[in-house]
């Protein structure tokens, strides 16, 4: 039987994260990540494997001791260059950070492009870090700003229309 790329995505995300917890400190980190793909899929409507298996893994590099090479060698140049354009470079200063983070983000795939709407989607909807509501506008915005150019796939639109409805909704609680 040939297990689908999502469900390795999945448990390598699950065995990546293990240990690791949302920032309420009760709810497993993975949670997170599998929401991403259920917002990619479900939400967004998009059933591409790349952005289905790069939502999955996209804060592997970032937050756990996996690198690029590792997630090239299960999974392919595409899914490990969408992972990769969604980790920030943790070894350079934050403003510089932030500046190649942006640049890479609005050159990359489509795919990973919609998993970054995803995640700020997800994000923005984490009911126990309201407190943090303007950052999380803030987030949405940008996520809409680098995502705008040469949107390729149909479900851009519905991807859009979810996150601008969100800031709207997060700008109205932060009132």
């Amino acid at each position: 039987m040939n297990t689908p790329t999502w469900q390795k995505a999945a448990s390598f995300a699950a065995r990546a994260h293990q240990g690791q917890m949302r920032k309420d400190g009760k709810t497993p980190y993975v949670a997170h990540v599998v929401r991403v793909a259920m917002t990619v899929r479900d939400v967004f409507g998009c059933d591409d494997p790349v952005a289905i298996c790069t939502a999955f893994l996209h804060d592997t590099i970032e937050d756990t001791a996996t690198d690029y090479d590792a997630i090239h060698h299960r999974f392919g140049t595409e899914v490990a260059d969408c992972v990769a354009a969604m980790s920030k470079n943790m070894l350079l200063p934050e403003d510089a950070r932030e500046t190649d983070y942006d640049a890479r983000l609005a050159t990359a795939p489509w795919q990973a492009r919609i998993v970054k709407l995803a995640d700020v989607y997800d994000n923005g909807h984490d009911l126990e870090r309201t407190m943090r509501v303007h950052k999380n506008i803030e987030r949405c915005r940008r996520a809409l700003e680098l995502t705008r150019q040469d949107l390729p796939a149909p479900c851009f639109v519905v991807a859009h229309e979810r996150v601008t409805h969100l800031v709207e909704q997060l700008t109205a609680r932060a009132d």
